[in-house]
């Protein structure tokens, strides 16, 4: 199939309308699948009306199909259209995250449905979003549709943080791809539940645990979160996620404990990898070394870290060891990644 290639300029587009986008929104509306960039990664774009749109983005990623995805709009007025007995706690939450990086589980609307049931997996409830992204936003109001969008990946391997991640693994399986330049956040969406009396966390992601509370009081985390063996309530909660091709293995240890599984390897005649901090850098002699941003900021470890898996696969390592690092804040999703890059293969320094 043919992909056509669009470059847009993210800022321009709030001065400005682009060709580009009014080509892609048709092609959204033909019921074909077109990616594009939000605030946290690169989205795979159908229409979420439609059995046949939606079909096609399980097909390009190879993703299992019980495995729901996020809805993705741009006016709080498409909200009422698709969910119902909304909770007063998430006008406070659309407030201060919307547009942003949080996706809101809610019960489904119960008459005059229009989604696809493989949008939510045949679930009650359904997860919405609204990205803080530009170009997302102009995209979505052009298509005048919802918008089912996973990340534009192939299943599995790490989220695209640029458009050429996107080229790679999805190129010649959709109609076309919107190149924004990179993402900001790094990483999905928070996931919450908002359909019982306490939001329940589904998916740590670009809004913490911390700043939630701060709006709507106690929130909890889900235990599915480590299990595997449930239907999943939100996307990203089942099947391994984010892997690099060679086995993955998260470190719990100093930079010297780290090193001497490095050396053993080595002498196994292995080409061994390495991700880790600005700041342990110099301690490693691994064959390859990618730094993934600074472990006093934690953010920066988050905006670096699908790009740097990315860039392991391309040095053709065959093992990664990985720093851990902090599970306060924003090191709660970035802990939850690597933990499923890694099959949750963790060692524990003795």
């Amino acid at each position: 199939m043919e992909t056509k290639l669009w470059a847009v300029d993210n800022l321009a587009v709030y001065k400005q309308s682009y060709p580009q986008l009014i080509e892609a929104a048709k092609l959204l509306r033909e019921n074909e699948v077109v990616a594009f960039p939000t605030e946290t990664v690169y989205g795979l774009g159908a229409n979420a009306t439609s059995d046949s749109a939606v079909n096609k983005i399980f097909e390009a990623k190879g993703r299992p199909s019980d495995n729901p995805l996020i809805v993705h709009i741009a006016d709080k007025k498409q909200l009422n259209e698709i969910a119902e007995d909304i909770p007063n706690v998430v006008d406070k939450l659309i407030e201060h995250f919307w547009p942003g990086p949080l996706t809101l589980v809610l019960n489904q609307k119960s008459v005059g449905q229009t989604l696809s049931k493989k949008v939510t997996a045949e679930l009650s409830t359904v997860a919405v979003r609204m990205p803080d992204h530009p170009i997302a936003l102009a995209l979505i109001k052009e298509s005048g549709l919802p918008i089912a969008a996973p990340s534009a990946n192939t299943s599995g391997k790490p989220s695209p943080t640029m458009a050429k991640h996107v080229q790679n693994d999805l190129y010649g399986k959709i109609a076309g791809i919107i190149d924004g330049g990179p993402t900001g956040v790094g990483l999905e969406s928070t996931v919450l539940d908002c359909t019982g009396e306490i939001p329940v966390i589904l998916r740590p992601g670009g809004v913490t645990k911390e700043q939630l509370e701060q709006v709507c009081g106690k929130v909890e985390i889900d235990q599915a979160l480590v299990k595997q063996d449930e239907a999943p309530k939100s996307p990203g909660m089942k099947y391994t996620h984010y892997a690099p091709n060679a086995p993955l293995y998260i470190v719990k240890g100093t930079a010297e404990y780290i090193q001497k599984l490095v050396f053993s390897k080595q002498q196994e005649g292995l080409t061994v990898g390495v991700l880790t901090t600005v700041e342990n850098e110099s301690y490693f002699s691994a064959d390859v070394v990618y730094t993934c941003g600074s472990i006093h900021d934690l953010q920066s470890v988050a905006n670096q870290l699908y790009e740097t898996l990315r860039k392991f696969d391309e040095a053709g390592v065959d093992l990664i060891y990985s720093e851990s690092f902090p599970e306060d804040g924003i090191g709660q999703a970035i802990m939850n990644r690597l933990l499923k890059a890694a099959g949750h293969q963790v060692i524990y320094e003795e």
